[in-house]
């Protein structure tokens, strides 16, 4: 084992239509376990507010002179770089290792060139991955990560008077991404901290455009099984777009856990989130794609930015497909550490739901700033949920075995559960 070291318009029309502005709203049933946020509505029951918090809880202020500017997600909880103290950075679910030597030198080749654009269909990543997946090329959309392609996705399909359905808590940006369509956001709280899917099959609606499903679920590294996952996309209406969104996909070690570009080869309303961000290390570097079929995949590349994916991006994306055996040896690496990691955090009286991820879930309530400060004061930069608990990335071992001490501080602990 190694060590850790310390466009184009779309041909047809979309299969996944809209309401028009004359649909009247469709009432939500009052027993429905949801709550729509992102419009001024209320917060799910129990969910934590606050600067720290993305979930909508009425949104900014109308901007001056600018009344259709409304209803924006609170945006917080990560400091910019320049901020963070000296620590190990565990907060941001980044790969600890350095760009693979391969990388580097395509990067460095693509530098002499970057007086010109960069292909902006790119070409060439589109034809490695449609390879490496089995899918026609025109399945594929590259973007600026996988945030930017969901992005682009949702508001395809999604705007005003829709919703766009998910659990909470999930992936941050989901919110802001169904403001961003003029879309509102509508969550079904996390049963056990993974998705509930019986509930968020009985959360459609009429007005549900677009349903995602983080798998595994950031931040709790939980996953989703195939019959259940089956089950859900049975239940779905076939007009309903829903997004499995796979950014940490490769450090899946269930086999009971689907492929979702399986299921997307078999259903047309299956869309799939993948990154180079995580496993493959290229987080700056911002580039990920979609899996969706023609004419949706067709009405994502029409709402792209031009040039969007750098050559830098493209290069670094193509270096690493060709370099997928040493970057196996390094998720392998990680994928021990998080092991390690959940029996150390166990074995310190602390409950740790089993991750699928490279980061573990610790669900601590009021003692998450007192975790997070003891952190801090060891050197070591975690994700905190103010109220709710942290999320932690594995780093090096080095910053494992730091964690693992603050973890096993009894009195720490105490306080955690007394407040």
């Amino acid at each position: 084992m190694t060590p850790l070291p310390t466009p184009t318009p779309p041909a047809a029309p979309l299969p996944l239509p809209r309401l028009t502005s004359a649909s009247a709203p469709v009432p939500r049933p009052p027993t429905a376990p949801v709550s729509p946020t992102g419009s001024g509505g209320p917060v799910p029951p129990g969910a934590p507010t606050g600067p720290d918090v993305l979930l909508p809880t009425g949104g900014t202020p109308p901007a001056a002179g600018f009344p259709q500017v409304h209803g924006l997600p609170p945006v917080g909880g990560l400091p910019p770089v320049d901020d963070l103290p000296p620590a190990d950075e565990l907060s941001r679910n980044e790969n600890p290792f350095p760009p693979l030597p391969s990388v580097v030198e395509a990067v460095q080749a693509e530098l002499y060139r970057f007086n010109r654009y960069p292909d902006p269909g790119c070409a060439q990543l589109v034809a490695a991955l449609a390879e490496r997946h089995s899918v026609p090329a025109s399945h594929v959309v590259p973007g600026t990560g996988s945030a930017g392609v969901v992005q682009d996705l949702v508001a395809a399909v999604a705007g005003p008077g829709d919703e766009v359905l998910f659990a909470w808590r999930s992936y941050e940006a989901f919110p802001r991404i169904a403001w961003a369509a003029g879309a509102s956001s509508v969550t079904v709280p996390l049963r056990a901290e993974a998705h509930d899917l019986d509930a968020l099959a009985d959360a459609v609606t009429e007005r549900t455009r677009v349903v995602l499903v983080c798998n595994p679920n950031n931040p709790t590294g939980t996953v989703v099984r195939g019959p259940e996952m089956e089950r859900f996309l049975d239940r779905v209406p076939p007009n309903v777009l829903v997004v499995v969104d796979e950014a940490y996909r490769e450090f899946v070690r269930d086999p009971e856990v689907p492929d979702a570009v399986a299921l997307h080869r078999a259903r047309p309303n299956v869309a799939v989130l993948r990154t180079f961000s995580k496993a493959y290390g290229l987080a700056q570097l911002r580039v990920g794609y979609a899996l969706a079929h023609p004419a949706l995949a067709a009405a994502v590349r029409a709402r792209c930015l031009p040039f969007a994916v750098s050559g830098l991006a493209q290069a670094a994306a193509l270096a690493s497909l060709r370099a997928e055996r040493e970057l196996a040896e390094r998720i392998d690496s990680v994928v021990a550490e998080r092991t390690r990691l959940v029996e150390g955090l166990r074995g310190a009286g602390l409950t740790v739901p089993d991750s699928q991820a490279n980061f573990v879930w610790l669900r601590l309530g009021g003692g998450t700033a007192a975790f997070t400060d003891a952190c801090a004061a060891a050197g070591i930069a975690v994700r905190a949920y103010p109220g709710e608990g942290v999320r932690v990335s594995v780093g090096t071992a080095d910053a494992n075995d730091r964690l693992l001490r603050v973890a096993a501080d009894g009195g720490l602990l105490r306080a955690a559960a007394a407040s």
